[in-house]
């Protein structure tokens, strides 16, 4: 019997890692195999998910690939790793796979039908996570034209990066869309998200609303859609291509150090944001007096903060801060802006 495989794809920030969590929760008993894919030199997801705290849940269960985008090194990364964890005398259940705000999810699937995995593993749904007030501010809207004119009329942004295409690849390839962070519009606005969707997502495919990533775990895990032997039939901006390109994008570390005002960082989190055209910001910092690691995660302006986990005997105690944004962003500027009057700060 194959092992079933879910891809969880979506934008920066849709709440893919809360939604893993989540499923963590609530495996009903399953052995879940986690393969977190980042863009960026820190392994926060990764961390993020071991400080979870769930029984059964283990940090040998979660693997990194830590380099760019999954989907374009399936040969020297992906085959191995999977490979890997068929091989363990007790293989898992069900493996999860969280891919890179970036990744194209279609080259990722199709990877299945290599034949060192293809007798083993099966696709069992591509699950998209949509950051719900996002598309309801016009961050991607249906006609990708109106967005790229609002662009080019602001001549402090790149304006060929191919962020539609990257979202609507990802739409276009889903088997169930969760517009997560409904909590944060009424039923007026996600009617209104719903309708900007219709045109990129297959009238076949379930749309539901969440709060924090809480989905019915028997449905995000249970689509028996077998997706590798349809891949071919699902449309993509990059069909065609051997490859596609990430130049368009870059990350840096911020490393700060003990923050005792986490309102204040906040507060510069969001103000680098509006002034740089950040796109993400995560990781961890060390409030002085508290023994539980803070944890930093924002998309553009909107920042949320809490307590994980105790930090371990021995744990580097550095703040790190990885930061996503365009090519060409000016890293000395955001980081003076990160850090403001803290000191030992400098960007890695």
């Amino acid at each position: 019997m194959k092992i079933p495989a879910t891809v969880i794809t979506g934008f920066l920030g849709a709440g893919k890692t809360t939604l893993i969590r989540h499923l963590i929760e609530n495996a009903g008993g399953r052995r879940l195999a986690l393969l977190i894919n980042e863009f960026g030199d820190v392994g926060v997801d990764r961390e993020l998910l071991a400080g979870c705290g769930v029984e059964g849940c283990t940090e040998d269960d979660i693997v990194e690939l830590a380099n760019g985008c999954i989907c374009c090194t399936v040969a020297d990364e992906f085959l191995p790793t999977m490979e890997m964890l068929l091989d363990q005398p007790e293989p898992p259940d069900h493996i999860v796979i969280e891919t890179s705000g970036l990744a194209l999810p279609k080259p990722l699937v199709k990877a299945f039908n290599w034949p060192e995995i293809r007798s083993r593993v099966t696709v069992d749904g591509v699950v998209a996570v949509i950051d719900a007030p996002a598309v309801a501010a016009g961050l991607f809207a249906e006609d990708p034209a109106a967005v790229q004119a609002e662009r080019e009329a602001d001549p402090a942004l790149e304006h060929d990066a191919p962020l539609e295409e990257v979202f609507e690849d990802q739409l276009k390839c889903a088997d169930l869309v969760i517009l997560n962070k409904s909590d944060l519009m009424d039923a007026a606005g996600l009617a209104g998200v719903r309708r900007d969707l219709a045109g990129a997502v297959d009238p076949a495919v379930r749309i539901v609303h969440a709060t924090r990533g809480r989905v019915d775990a028997r449905v995000a895990l249970g689509l028996h859609a077998r997706v590798e032997d349809v891949i071919d039939g699902r449309w993509s901006h990059h069909d065609g291509e051997d490859d596609h390109d990430h130049d368009d994008f870059e990350s840096f570390v911020v490393e700060l150090g003990p923050v005792t005002d986490p309102e204040a960082l906040e507060a510069r989190i969001r103000a680098a944001a509006q002034a740089h055209d950040v796109l993400r910001v995560k990781g961890f910092v060390e409030v002085p007096g508290k023994a539980m690691r803070h944890v930093v995660q924002a998309v553009g302006p909107r920042v949320e903060r809490y307590f994980d986990r105790p930090w371990k005997a021995g744990e580097d105690r550095t703040g790190r801060l990885v930061v996503i944004a365009e090519t060409g962003i000016d890293r000395a500027a955001v980081t003076a802006a990160l850090t403001g009057a803290l000191a030992g700060a400098s960007a890695a």
